[in-house]
């Protein structure tokens, strides 16, 4: 479909309560696929929220296969994710995240290990998944988006867990 511009912090869609998408809303698939061409075209994404091209759905996609770090464990491949929920979650982690709407920042941020996650597939089909290690980070990462989050609001120090990228 289409690849989209990447809305850039401190725009102020990024920091609002995205609206559960309707299951009929034949609007949903093509804004999938621009999330997914817009992730792909990056290059280096693992994940891409609705709000984050400009739309107030519950929509996200993720996809940790191609990281370095998403090849070491095991994961889902292609997650299209209408209406996210996380039901369960135990363990602690902490990760160093990049966000695109944060290009020229890192920051270390505490996220459950292990998470169980209930959404609507592409097809309109509901899946409830556990997922893991860097793959339950990212889809944390992703639904934090859609309840007006930035990694920024997760880190616990500004002045010690926050990096400026290099060159």
């Amino acid at each position: 479909m289409t690849v989209r511009s990447i809305l850039l912090y401190p725009d102020p869609i990024l920091k609002q309560l995205c609206k559960p998408a309707k299951r009929d809303d034949p609007k949903i698939d093509s804004l999938i696929q621009d999330l997914i061409d817009t992730m792909l075209d990056a290059g280096h994404s693992v994940g891409v929220a609705a709000p984050q091209i400009g739309s107030l759905s519950r929509v996200v996609v993720v996809d940790v296969s191609s990281s370095k770090l998403g090849k070491k464990e095991e994961n889902h491949g292609l997650l299209t994710m209408v209406n996210p929920e996380i039901i369960n979650s135990h363990g602690k982690k902490t990760m160093r995240e990049g966000c695109m709407s944060v290009p020229d920042y890192t920051g270390n941020v505490d996220r459950a290990e292990q998470i169980v996650v209930q959404f609507i597939d592409r097809s309109g089909k509901e899946q409830v998944i556990q997922a893991g290690g860097f793959e339950a980070v990212a889809i944390q990462h992703e639904i934090d988006h859609l309840d007006g989050l930035l990694f920024l609001d997760r880190v616990s120090s500004l002045k010690t867990d926050l990096f400026r990228r290099k060159g």
